[in-house]
């Protein structure tokens, strides 16, 4: 069999009640040249079966099973690890595409090279799937200069539908991927807008459920949120606002753009980390408070307790 000319990766865990729907939604697009990556992070749930079932009937499915949960962001990015087409798109078990979403995407991307991202408008839905809102994302961000692209992106973007739209493999290698700290999934888009532009589809064919067993339900549970991105807190992230900084400096670093267009973006995310000091300064409180705890841990800690930091 010959390549496929797009790969979706599909990273799933105990998500059996909404896992079906999506599936049926991308199996029926209209576009048919594309291999389906599953990456299930160790569910407990009724998940793998499913994912086993639909494997067995479809050969552009390939289910892969990690051996522990590695959180949300590392499994999304192993299901790009996992591909080898000219264009991606990740999928999520909880949202849906119209039909015609890859065919017209990829119709986009097709046509012009200078394109590096193409999204659909969007409808957020229900749990049972009524409509709530018609969503306007405004980012269609077709400015020839990268910079002004990259600013409008990092203060437009509010729900994040973007990263699920098709994207350009070779751009999206070109990045840093998905981190660990909150909000990585918005410095990725934003290098993103460093190496093309973002074509948004004027079809709403891409239905986001809201829902409150979703991870993204209140960005104001911060410990859920962080069961998402990092279970078990085996990383121990708490600078997560400077770690967003530092990925959007390091993006503009080894961004193909000229030298000009980098200092007016260095002088934006300075400018940003100024706006941003009192977040910063409570995080490096909170991360100097989290090494002492540590320290006079270890120190009464007796030998040989097997306690590892």
């Amino acid at each position: 069999m010959s390549k496929p000319i797009l790969s979706i990766g599909l990273p799933v865990y105990n998500r059996e009640t909404f896992l079906r729907q999506s599936l049926d939604a991308l199996l029926a697009q209209t576009f048919t040249d594309f291999e389906l990556i599953i990456s299930d992070n160790a569910s407990t749930d009724g998940t793998g079966d499913i994912c086993r079932d639909y494997a067995k009937c479809d050969r552009r499915i390939q289910y892969h099973r990690n051996p522990s949960n590695i959180g949300a962001p590392l499994n999304f990015n192993r299901t790009f690890e996992l591909s080898s087409s000219k264009y991606f798109k990740w999928a999520t078990s909880d949202d849906l595409c119209g039909p015609r979403f890859l065919e017209l995407a990829l119709e986009v991307l097709e046509k012009d090279s200078a394109v590096v991202l193409c999204y659909a408008k969007s409808r957020t839905i229900a749990r049972d799937g009524s409509p709530i809102e018609d969503y306007e994302d405004n980012l269609h961000l077709e400015d020839p200069q990268a910079s002004r692209r990259f600013m409008r992106l990092v203060t437009t973007i509010a729900l994040c539908h973007q990263h699920q739209g098709v994207i350009r493999s070779a751009a999206l290698r070109q990045t840093g991927m998905l981190k660990i700290h909150l909000g990585s999934d918005v410095n990725l888009l934003a290098e993103l807008t460093l190496y093309g532009k973002f074509y948004e589809l004027p079809e709403r064919l891409f239905f986001r459920r809201l829902h409150p067993d979703s991870p993204s339900w209140s960005h104001d549970d911060r410990e859920r949120l962080m069961e998402f991105y990092d279970p078990g807190q085996l990383h121990g992230i708490v600078l997560h606002r400077f770690r967003q900084h530092v990925a959007n400096l390091t993006a503009i670093r080894r961004a193909p753009i000229g030298f000009g267009e980098k200092a007016v973006l260095y002088r934006f995310i300075v400018h940003q980390m100024v706006q941003d000091r009192s977040y910063l300064v409570g995080e490096l409180g909170l991360k100097g408070r989290v090494m002492t705890n540590r320290i006079l841990q270890r120190r009464h800690t007796p030998r040989g307790s097997g306690l590892i930091f």
